[in-house]
């Protein structure tokens, strides 16, 4: 069994408010959640206008098929306009 936790740390530089940073956290944890069949939740920064850490876990018994997850969580982050990737970090659990 294997099991990846997933940190991405996120910028959204378009939010002048709470509301408007947790209607976008939202709908990318949504989307992230249905397409992977991922947990997903905010982890950090929740007070904070224009930064969040989002935690995604995925658990398999292949671990190359992780990793393709991994790249596609990646992609998906990164097709979001209104969000900045900072930086994705991966760890095995």
């Amino acid at each position: 069994m294997h099991i990846l936790l997933i940190k991405l740390n996120l910028n959204i530089p378009n939010a002048h408010s709470l509301k408007e940073k947790r209607r976008e956290i939202k709908s990318l944890k949504d989307r992230l959640s249905s397409r992977f069949n991922a947990s997903v939740a905010e982890v950090d920064m929740l007070d904070n206008w224009q930064k969040s850490l989002i935690g995604v876990c995925l658990i398999s018994n292949d671990k190359s098929y992780l990793d393709k997850q991994y790249s596609l969580i990646e992609t998906v982050v990164l097709e979001y306009s209104e969000l900045e990737l900072i930086s994705a970090d991966r760890e095995w659990l």
